[in-house]
């Protein structure tokens, strides 16, 4: 019996010829992220009483993203905190003010194929786009990580996610991965290693993927893999990871074990939202109904990369922003920012009446930077749409992809972007 890619990675990781479902496995740590908000200060006291240090500082980030730039006093003193701890300890891969740390991880070569990438952000399985184990932990088993350079899993389960055909114009990957969600529920992949293939995923660039990966945590998994390819590959030199090509590619086998197998035909899939409160409450937008918006957020690691800017200015160009609704665009890096801007993607998006923030988490779970108010409505490229997440708990966040966000930013209301295309 073959292996799944999750199984590979985690085998080839412990040094076992094979792993199997349900096997306790410990492997070391490639990259240890941790963010602003749950990072150094949720751990500094026990690790001081510890007194055992960080057995490899050089596989530790820290990165400031959800507290930048502070808007109050105290997230500027965590995010001080947080610089000050890195390098008190010895951790010089310390990013402040250059966007979401899964964007980040991506564009700095951290997830590479192979690898195991651990961090105190849920979304962590963002790096599974790179064929790299990517996995969201606690803060405290965080704390045994940088104590000991390893860590132990389950090997999961995988459900085997297969996507074929050519998606329609205006469809983007957010509704692929939103449409998967749907059909699995938010806790029908628990503990289980997502890994997505196909036709349809293969042309996918790595901006698309990644916000594949990104989200495979809403069904619950615990991974969500993409076999690394030489997209992956073009995007790590693109990069700046000059040995890019070193890194192993595994596949999982033609007779590899799944718990579950789903088909979906991209042809046949339609731009679809996931409404409140729930991100696997999804239907089409042409079956979500009249809905107004108040506002418009166009950003995050799922859905602010050039892919999903490039794709809001086509639409946006040569239009305005409807009246009485604002629409905000928090490109995913500072490298994208700077991209965009070079592209003229931000002057376009800025002459339809968006404004340019910051990147920075602050939008995505109401922390600044376009929080939501009592009885509100935001459409959003964001991953999550619980009841108060980006603001007032009487506000309601409906998840979309750049592309219906920005038809909605036109017309006022959610809206179908096939219109404007």
């Amino acid at each position: 019996m073959g292996m799944t890619l999750a199984e590979k990675i985690l085998a080839a990781k412990c040094g076992k010829d094979r792993v199997s479902p349900n096997e306790i496995v410990i492997v070391p740590v490639d990259c240890a992220m941790m963010t602003d908000i749950l990072g150094p200060r949720m751990i500094s006291d026990e690790f001081d009483r510890l007194g055992m240090g960080i057995k490899y500082p050089d596989r530790v980030v820290i990165v400031a993203d959800h507290y930048t730039p502070a808007a109050t006093e105290h997230q500027a003193e965590i995010v001080d905190f947080s610089r000050r701890w890195a390098a008190e300890h010895g951790v010089s891969r310390f990013y402040q003010l250059e966007g979401p740390c899964h964007q980040l991880l991506a564009e700095k070569g951290y997830s590479r194929p192979g690898n195991i990438v651990v961090g105190t952000d849920s979304h962590t399985c963002s790096s599974g786009a790179f064929g790299c184990f990517g996995t969201g932990i606690g803060s405290t088993e965080m704390l045994g990580v940088l104590i000991s350079g390893e860590i132990w899993f389950k090997v999961p389960e995988t459900v085997r996610i297969n996507w074929s055909g050519s998606l329609k114009r205006g469809v983007m990957a957010k509704d692929i991965i939103l449409r998967t969600i749907g059909e699995i529920g938010h806790d029908g992949a628990t503990y289980q290693s997502m890994e997505f293939g196909g036709d349809t995923i293969e042309a996918l660039p790595m901006d698309e993927r990644i916000c594949i990966s990104n989200m495979a945590v809403e069904a619950g998994a615990k991974v969500g893999l993409i076999q690394a390819d030489e997209k992956t590959v073009e995007y790590m030199l693109a990069h700046g990871v000059a040995d890019a090509a070193e890194a192993p590619r595994y596949a999982p086998d033609s007779d590899a074990r799944y718990c579950r197998v789903l088909n979906f035909d991209a042809a046949a899939l339609e731009p679809v939202v996931s409404c409140p409160h729930e991100v696997d409450n999804v239907s089409t937008v042409s079956e979500a109904g009249t809905v107004k918006a108040d506002q418009i957020y166009i950003g995050s690691c799922t859905g602010g990369r050039m892919s999903d800017l490039r794709m809001a200015a086509s639409i946006l160009r040569g239009r305005k922003v409807a009246e009485g609704c604002r629409l905000l665009v928090s490109p995913a890096s500072r490298t994208v920012w700077m991209q965009a801007l070079k592209e003229g993607v931000l002057g376009t998006l800025s002459e339809a009446g968006a404004t340019i923030l910051a990147s920075t988490c602050g939008a995505c779970l109401g922390l600044h930077s376009g929080t939501i108010g009592r009885g509100e409505v935001c459409v959003s490229t964001t991953n999550r749409n619980f009841i108060g997440r980006q603001g007032s708990k009487e506000g309601s966040t409906y998840l979309s992809s750049a592309a219906t966000a920005a038809a909605t930013a036109v017309t006022g209301r959610l809206t179908d972007p096939r219109e404007f295309l």
